[in-house]
Parts: C-alpha cells; sequence; structure tokens
C-alpha cells in the first residue's frame, strides 16, 4: 500500500493552507505569469487557464494520492487572497525525508509569507507526520530564496554542480524569448532539532512575524511534472 500524506489544512496567524480548488484558477494564473517565476522556476510558460485547470484538477492531487508529495495553497486568513505555494516532491517514506519548494506571489513578496508557509507545513512534518528531513534547493543567485532558508533556520549542506536550468531573457531585449541556462543548486535542510533552535532563537530576538526577507522563487516545480514532465525550480537535470 502506497503511503500518502493526509488530504490538510493548516493555519497561522496570518495564513491558511490548504488544498487548491477550482476556485482559485483566476489568482493562481495571475501569480504564475509573473516574470520572477517564470525565471526561476520550471513552470510553463505561458501559464494558460487550461494549465491552472489541469494542475488544480489533476497534477495537484496527484501529487498527494501518488504519495510522491503535497501541493498546498497559501491563502491569506482576512482576505481569502492566494498568496503563494507550498509543495512537498520527491517524499522518501522509508527514510521519512521530503524535499519542499515555494513561491509567493509578486504582490505578496516581502511580508514574510514564504518563510511562515513552510514553518507551518515543516512543524507539522517533524510533529504530526513523523518525519526526519526536509530538504530545499535554491538557484545559486537566487538570494532571496536563500534568505528565507537561512531565516527558517536552514542548515546549507553543499552545491550541487550545474544540476539546475533557470530562464533567462536578453539584457538588451526584455520582451526577446525566454532562453534556459545551467546553474549551481545549493541544498539546504531541516531536521527536527533545528527548528526547535530556531524557534528558541526567535523568541528570545523578537524575530517572529514579518521579517522574513523578500521571498521569490525557490526550488519549486508547482506539482506540473504530473501531467506536463515539469521538474523543480532551477528545473534539475
Amino acid at each position: 500500500m502506497t503511503s500518502t500524506f493526509p488530504d490538510i489544512s493548516l493555519s497561522t496567524e496570518r495564513l491558511v493552507l490548504r488544498p487548491y480548488d477550482e476556485a482559485d484558477i483566476p489568482e493562481l494564473v495571475e501569480m504564475m505569469n509573473d516574470e520572477l517565476v517564470t525565471a526561476w522556476t520550471g513552470v510553463p510558460w505561458p501559464y494558460t487557464e487550461a494549465t491552472a485547470r489541469a494542475f488544480v484538477t489533476g497534477a495537484g492531487p496527484a501529487e498527494r494520492r501518488s504519495g510522491r508529495g503535497l501541493v498546498l495553497a497559501v491563502t491569506e486568513m482576512l482576505t481569502q487572497r492566494l498568496v503563494g505555494t507550498v509543495q512537498l516532491q520527491n517524499t522518501d517514506w522509508r527514510i521519512r525525508g521530503t524535499e519542499i519548494g515555494y513561491l509567493t506571489a509578486s504582490w505578496a513578496r516581502g511580508e514574510g509569507y514564504a518563510g511562515e508557509s513552510v514553518l507551518a507545513v515543516v512543524r507539522w512534518l517533524f510533529g504530526s507526520q513523523g518525519f526526519e528531513r526536509v530538504e530545499l534547493r535554491t538557484a545559486a543567485d537566487n538570494t532571496a530564496s536563500q534568505q528565507v532558508a537561512q531565516k527558517i533556520g536552514c542548515i546549507s549542506e553543499g552545491v550541487l554542480r550545474n544540476a539546475g536550468i533557470i530562464r533567462s531573457r536578453p539584457h538588451d531585449d526584455p520582451q526577446g524569448p525566454w532562453a534556459e541556462t545551467r546553474t549551481d543548486l545549493l541544498v539546504w535542510s531541516l531536521l527536527p532539532e533545528d527548528v526547535d533552535d530556531a524557534d528558541e532563537a526567535a523568541a528570545r530576538a523578537g524575530a517572529y512575524g514579518s521579517d522574513y526577507g523578500s521571498d521569490y522563487g525557490s526550488d519549486y516545480d508547482g506539482g506540473h511534472r504530473g501531467h506536463a514532465g515539469y521538474s523543480a525550480a532551477a528545473h534539475r537535470r
């Protein structure tokens, strides 16, 4: 029998994390067509309504049912507006380890939503699901995503050389075609004791709240590999 994550919702002081539904499609399309999302992740471009619908009704739920991972929409508790996504992927049930990815809508960056939502999922994994390791990978030049990793207590483990693909446009033609280039991936991890240490340090410093840096992009695939063959952000090869 395949191990799977439960179909759950999580909440923090400001956010609700839940499965996507069809009502999210318009906001999802807007969020995923952002230039930084296109540059740092492997999601389709342009991101159409049909792509979003296939993800919400097919590829996203299939990640959970297959045991590979879990895809959660991140919404503001007060407004219910979509602010981002958190995804678990490449889950290894034998060692109780998984990889986490995230992205934040352009209008919501700088509010600390990425760090807050990732920590909510990580605490749930360690506290309720018995997981022992969460891994995160960021493109070498994605400093904003690296700041999120550092501020939630991730430990840097090393570099996977030339292991990812990012997208860019010509410097002299900002509306030109996207081109793929290879990049190194930085590997980060969290263990249960790392989160405990981070909580204690934050409590002493009064650090929790919105101070998680500018959170755009991450090692994130948006759950699209299930129907379109896309890999994680910075498009790993």
